[in-house]
């Protein structure tokens, strides 16, 4: 019943094939989707190599280099989309950032500049890529972002980017009421903690997943393809009567108090 056939999609934040983005954009193709990944480029073309031979099974018809702290590059991404496919129907917003020093020790000595840096990639971002897609959406749209539960509650050691989804959650609902009357939707998942690159810099990493395991309704952590999953149907034309909203998908965890 999903089917996303004749739907383009630009999938951001893949870095390798533990990313979240990752497996969002595998099951975007497996419901036919046409995809576009960005990569984040670095001199020495690390990234776009990794990246672009993790994807190749997807057959993207657009690989575009996007830093969203280069005004410059996101216009060039959103250039590039409408010359090839001339609308944009799905963006998948999967990009976060914190330093390493701002997720651990005392929230109150992160620095401005660690605390500016992580809500600009990490929140400020998505306003900027659902700025650049409304104009190609011509015929509705879905954005879905990525989110955690300690964005509304305290997690050990999330501290910086606790607020970034705190600010990101408000954000898709703000963009929600905005986008609403061009059809446009705009939701967010919020997954259990999952193995990816970013997560291995939370200190305690490990033991946040043994607590779902024992804490969760469904006594185990979810997959990737879990998360793929429910990001698809968000995209799909069976979530058309759903925006601006966060749909947990962490096997329970988010219901429990104890």
């Amino acid at each position: 019943m999903l089917d996303l056939t004749g739907k383009n999609a630009l999938v951001t934040g893949i870095a390798n094939n533990r990313s979240i983005a990752w497996g969002i954009a595998q099951q975007l193709h497996k419901a036919g989707a046409n995809i576009g990944v960005t990569y984040l480029p670095d001199d020495k073309g690390r990234f776009e190599k990794k990246v672009s031979e993790l994807v190749e099974p997807l057959q993207p018809s657009l690989f575009l280099p996007c830093n969203v702290q280069d005004d410059a590059q996101v216009q060039s991404t959103f250039d590039a989309i409408q010359a090839k496919w001339g609308k944009l129907d799905i963006l998948v917003h999967s990009l976060a950032f914190a330093s390493k020093d701002s997720l651990g020790g005392d929230f109150s000595s992160v620095s401005r500049q660690d605390f500016s840096q992580s809500l600009e990639i990490s929140t400020f971002s998505l306003i900027q890529l659902s700025h650049a897609a409304k104009p190609l959406m011509t015929e509705g749209g879905s954005i879905v972002t990525m989110s955690y539960l300690g964005g509304v509650r305290v997690v050990p050691n999330y501290n910086t980017m606790g607020v970034a989804k705190a600010a990101l959650e408000t954000t898709v609902r703000y963009l929600a009421s905005e986008l609403g009357s061009q059809n446009i939707r705009v939701n967010a998942v919020s997954a259990a903690p999952i193995r990816t690159l970013a997560s291995s810099a939370i200190g305690g990493f490990h033991d946040m997943m043994n607590h779902v395991e024992q804490v969760a309704p469904l006594r185990r952590n979810v997959t990737q393809t879990e998360v793929g999953n429910a990001a698809a149907f968000l995209c799909s034309d069976l979530s058309s009567g759903i925006t601006g909203q966060i749909l947990y998908v962490d096997a329970g965890y988010e219901i429990m108090g104890m």
